[in-house]
């Protein structure tokens, strides 16, 4: 009858078409899900209440281990096995540590990464011998910090007497004497060992704290009998945008802070007769600052080297109220790093050293520099100057 009620209903000459019935759920989408849900929800629960096992649910992984053959009684190699596996144990972690810094040469400004290896602060002072098996380090004048071993005065005796290069001093305090002091190396493998193979033994070398391994490049240069300082990144004029490196000691930190980065890097490398400033214009002009690190410095048998960068720095002031041996550059023999500009500041060089006795000159590593001072050095006993450690130069200025 319906369909008889639509035909009549229709317009003529038009013709309907039945509608098909839809078919219908008993439930809606919303609750199904819901349903679905209750489900896992359930089966979780039986889970928990029916398992056993107190780490249900935790992560696992499955290792398989594997017993080591049973060494004999009488190997003799099984302590070297083992200290090897302990140091394979320890790369790892040392590895992440690891960090790549730019550093800035404090002569020519040049910016070059370099990855750092922090280490381990456990590995130096768990009683371990200190990193190689350094030519003429003596353990008595090594004490451990959080950081590994630093200097330390023992048995009335300094590091600035003990790893002081050998010279004839009586001769030095009849003549003109130069020191030279090729600084910023460390950073640059290359460079560093131009400077150690090249230059005669007499020519003091200044390490940063910064590279992959600056430990390793000073013993080198030790064992070619170079006398060597460590320098101490300080803060300049221009930081942060002039950044010297991680644990730069910085005017704005307290000295318990400044002390405390001091003493990461006097752990960096041993066997040094002395300390630097890297950069440090701020820094080295800051009596309040700059006491501390003096007064530690001759603690613990230093001596002290300024660049002489900055005019103002009151290294000298304060050495001499610690007793803290002390020389400054007269100046930088590249400070423009050309042949005949570093030849002319080398002629400079030595009419400083017959005035006054004795002067002293910095230079980088730059090749030109290397070449040019290898030259220069090798004509000195024909003009009557002597070539000696800083060490050297530095009592003879202290004995006037």
């Amino acid at each position: 009858m319906a369909e008889a009620a639509d035909e009549l209903s229709t317009p003529l000459g038009q013709t309907t078409v039945g509608r098909t019935r839809r078919f219908r759920l008993p439930f809606t989408a919303m609750q199904a899900l819901a349903v679905l849900l209750g489900l896992v929800l359930v089966g979780f629960v039986g889970i928990a209440l029916f398992n056993d096992n107190p780490l249900g649910g935790e992560p696992i992984a499955r290792v398989t281990l594997r017993n080591p053959p049973p060494a004999a009684a009488d190997d003799k190699h099984a302590p070297a096995a083992q200290a090897a596996a302990k140091s394979a144990a320890k790369a790892p972690a040392a590895a992440s540590d690891a960090r790549t810094v730019t550093i800035i040469d404090g002569s020519s400004g040049k910016r070059q990464d370099v990855v750092i290896g922090a280490g381990d602060p456990a590995d130096k002072a768990d009683g371990d011998t200190p990193p190689l098996a350094m030519t003429g380090i003596d353990p008595r004048l090594l004490e451990k910090s959080r950081y590994g071993m630093i200097p330390v005065v023992a048995d009335g005796l300094k590091p600035f007497t003990v790893y002081a290069a050998e010279a004839d001093r009586a001769k030095a305090a009849r003549m003109p004497v130069v020191a030279i002091v090729v600084a910023g190396l460390g950073v640059g493998a290359a460079k560093t060992t131009d400077a150690i193979m090249k230059l005669p033994p007499a020519v003091t070398l200044a390490f940063t704290p910064y590279g992959s391994d600056p430990g390793k490049l000073a013993e080198r240069a030790r064992t070619q009998r170079h006398e060597i300082l460590l320098q101490i990144p300080m803060e300049p004029f221009d930081y942060p945008d002039n950044d010297p490196g991680p644990q730069t000691l910085l005017t704005t930190l307290s000295s318990e802070q400044n002390l405390d980065r001091f003493y990461w890097h006097l752990s960096r490398l041993q066997g040094y007769a002395g300390i630097a400033n890297f950069m440090g214009g701020r820094f080295v002009a800051a009596d309040p600052v700059m006491q501390p690190i003096v007064r530690e410095a001759a603690k613990r048998g230093l001596s002290y080297f300024d660049d002489g960068s900055t005019p103002r720095s009151v290294a000298q002031t304060l050495s001499a109220g610690q007793a803290l041996p002390f020389a400054k550059a007269d100046f930088a023999i590249d400070a423009v790093p050309t042949s005949a500009e570093i030849d002319r500041a080398l002629v400079k060089l030595e009419t400083i050293a017959k005035e006054r006795g004795a002067a002293v000159g910095v230079a980088s590593a730059l090749p030109v520099s290397i070449e040019r001072l290898g030259a220069w050095l090798k004509t000195l006993d024909s003009k009557g100057i002597m070539l000696v450690p800083l060490t050297t130069a530095m009592l003879k200025s202290k004995s006037g």
